[in-house]
């Protein structure tokens, strides 16, 4: 077999079906729609027998799905992402019940998921030829891009939030990419790189508006699954602002079953979105029928991560969450800050977008939407080393 060969067929418009050349820069479909890469799955299924990705090592991280990536080995960027732990919460099974798991991420490089969608997405974008990557972020997406562009030798610019977290602003910085502050929220930033990327030509790595980021966070379902057994956990929690890692796990335990990877009969996760109470519009588009996400005003929340007013994939999240049997759900600043704690003291020391977790599994599982037995993985985007300054203190004696 070679496995220098890229299964990447074609690019598919997740609202109109259309079809998209996967051989040049696309972004949106002209309908507008999210655009998602589609693979020759029966080729994969018939080439690759499941085997051989648990023989890989471990340390090659996410490329171990090489198959189920848009890139060829020669055009790989990569600092070591992926291939994260997927530890058991004993204490809170015990609490509620249940079978409880913490997925990780803070121990990528950069600290955040984020660095599994970059590594993809600047692979691809150089592969592409993209000469100037732009995009705006809340803080962790910025981080990582700028340090995968400089790993690859191609210039990023980062748009982001003035009141982002200092040590995301020190990242972009320090690797070298060009950093623009607005007065205001990602979606501020997000209309200034569209100017930029109208007028000079940058490649736009916005949150959707390329393919491939969304390919680098499938991954995550593909490890979950792996370190499973091979077997679908009934639930994870996802903290959700873009939605991007929301929309990999989907497509990603719908690929595992076409590959039969994983059984055809039981079931995909049910996905929960978990949101800020400051900033939920996808929470108040799913408790109210809606089928997208309104703007909403006045996003504020200690989550920067979370603090995502206008997602371009709320009508798409919502679907994934309809499809799923899952549901969203809001947590308070205050109940994220008393989680961090808690956790810490648990020897997890979580961003406050996975802390958000904590809470909101408690409350599924006190409404029995989370039965008892039942699997669950809470999926920590980042390390809360980012966030110093949001870290409450825990009340230790210092002696």
């Amino acid at each position: 077999m070679d496995e220098s060969r890229i299964y990447l067929t074609h690019l598919e418009c997740s609202v109109c079906g259309k079809q998209h050349a996967a051989n040049v820069e696309q972004h949106l479909c002209s309908c507008g729609g999210i655009l998602l890469a589609r693979y020759d799955l029966a080729a994969v299924a018939s080439d690759v027998p499941r085997d051989r990705i648990a023989a890989r090592p471990w340390y090659a991280g996410l490329w171990r799905y090489s198959e189920l990536l848009p890139v060829a080995p020669a055009d790989r960027v990569t600092l070591g992402e992926g291939a994260t732990p997927l530890l058991p919460l004993d204490w809170l099974g015990q609490e509620l019940g249940m079978d409880a798991w913490l997925k990780d991420e803070g121990l990528n490089p950069t600290g955040a998921f984020k660095a599994r969608g970059a590594a993809v997405g600047v692979s691809r974008a150089k592969a592409l030829g993209a000469r100037t990557i732009a995009l705006p972020t809340a803080g962790n997406a910025g981080a990582a891009w700028a340090a995968y562009g400089a790993r690859a030798g191609v210039p990023v610019i980062v748009a982001m939030p003035k009141d982002a977290p200092p040590l995301t602003q020190q990242e972009v910085a320090l690797y070298g990419a060009r950093l623009h502050l607005v007065d205001g929220l990602i979606s501020d930033a997000g209309r200034w790189v569209a100017e930029g990327v109208a007028r000079e030509g940058w490649y736009d790595a916005s949150t959707f508006k390329e393919p491939y980021r969304l390919e680098g966070k499938k991954t995550l379902g593909l490890e979950i699954a792996e370190q499973l057994g091979w077997q679908t956990p009934d639930v994870i929690l996802y903290p959700t602002g873009g939605g991007v890692g929301l929309l990999g796990l989907w497509k990603a335990f719908a690929e595992l079953r076409e590959l039969g990877w994983i059984a055809s009969d039981r079931p995909a996760p049910r996905l929960v979105a978990v949101q800020a109470a400051g900033c939920a519009p996808v929470v108040r588009a799913w408790e109210s029928g809606a089928d997208t996400t309104a703007f909403w005003e006045g996003a504020q929340t200690i989550a920067a991560g979370l603090r995502v007013p206008g997602p371009l994939a709320g009508a798409l999240m919502l679907r994934v969450l309809r499809e799923t049997r899952g549901t969203a759900i809001a947590i308070e600043d205050e109940a994220i800050a008393q989680a961090m704690s808690e956790l810490a003291g648990h020897g997890f020391w979580v961003c406050p977008e996975g802390a958000a977790l904590l809470p909101a599994v408690r409350r599924l599982r006190a409404s029995n939407w989370i039965r008892a037995g039942e699997s669950v993985v809470l999926l920590n985007t980042g390390s809360g080393l980012v966030y110093p300054d949001v870290t409450p203190p825990n009340g230790a004696v210092v002696i």
